[in-house]
């Protein structure tokens, strides 16, 4: 029960990809998939677990590579709970959860493939600016986020924030 994107415009709304460039990240995305899937496999052989051939078994709710791609892109994009996103594609929470935590993986790699993943961690402040050298000035935006407040004191004084006698 994939929503069905129309035109360009709602395909960057839902997905935040504009429809020319969904067929080479589509692409990508099958080639990591098929990887993944192969991987598994492997994996499955080697420790004796597997029960079944590839492909067997019962198929998902996302059976073809464009609808798992749009089911995380749409992820991505909108952020919503499980329950929504389950109830938007047809399946339970549950399985929701399940697909994204099984596909961003995929997906992160099939952008790597594309060499278009912009570099996330860093070492060392000068790996960093040899990354960054085309920038002159960077701004941090940061939220402190509310934590539950711990019962050792070394680590309440770690986390109290001075605001509002709060712990974040």
């Amino acid at each position: 029960m994939i929503p069905e994107i129309r035109d360009d415009r709602q395909q960057r709304a839902l997905t935040g990809v504009p429809t020319e460039k969904i067929s080479t990240l589509e692409a990508a995305f099958g080639l990591a998939l098929d990887d993944e899937k192969e991987r598994a496999y492997r994996e499955g052989l080697a420790q004796g677990k597997r029960q079944r051939r590839p492909g067997a078994g019962q198929k998902g709710k996302l059976p073809s590579v464009n609808e798992k791609l749009t089911f995380v892109l749409y992820y991505l994009k909108t952020y919503p709970t499980f329950d929504v996103l389950g109830a938007q594609f047809g399946m339970n929470r549950s399985k929701a959860c399940e697909n994204v935590h099984a596909l961003l993986p995929i997906l992160y790699k099939s952008l790597e493939n594309l060499g278009v993943l912009p570099a996330r961690e860093f070492k060392t402040v000068e790996e960093f600016r040899a990354t960054c050298n085309w920038i002159d000035e960077i701004l941090i935006d940061a939220t402190e986020r509310p934590h539950c407040r711990p019962q050792d004191n070394e680590k309440q004084e770690d986390l109290y924030s001075g605001k509002k006698k709060t712990h974040g």
